[in-house]
């Protein structure tokens, strides 16, 4: 009769899957199955609770990040995350140091900083956007163009 639980368990959990598609119930769906196999082998309730959390958990841990990464590689990134790796022009000498530095991205003016705190880019300089931090650009220059 666990066997019957388990799947039921295993069906829902997909269903939840199917229409949330957020990547959370699959993993346990998947410690459901291992479950309802142990159930059909006769192996007993506490073994069967213990390898579906066991299982769930080492999949929604070590399989997740991967399938994010993979599921979604075709988002659209929006406002801040689309401006990450974007070129900007210093406008004002960027220089950590001192705590100045501004460059123009889009259009737009922003305070910038660089990645690296020794360095200093002059204005005019062409930098890769590496960060946002609040209202500030992290920026760097790739080696090839120091």
């Amino acid at each position: 009769m666990a066997a019957v639980y388990w799947l039921i368990v295993f069906v829902v959990l997909l269903g939840i899957e199917a229409a949330t598609m957020a990547l959370t119930t699959v993993w346990f769906a998947g410690g459901a199955l291992v479950a309802f196999v142990l159930a059909l082998f006769g192996i007993n309730i506490q073994v069967q609770l213990a390898l579906f959390v066991i299982v769930s958990f080492i999949l929604l841990f070590f399989t997740r990040p991967f399938a994010l990464k993979y599921v979604n590689r075709n988002t659209v990134k929006t406002n801040m995350d689309s401006l990450v790796g974007k070129k900007a022009k210093v406008t004002a000498t960027i220089n950590n140091v001192e705590g100045k530095g501004a460059a123009i991205l889009n259009g737009q003016e922003w305070t910038a900083r660089a990645l690296e705190d020794d360095r200093v880019y002059p204005v005019g300089a062409m930098v890769e956007v590496k960060e946002i931090r609040g209202v500030k650009l992290i920026v760097s220059m790739n080696q090839e163009e120091t």
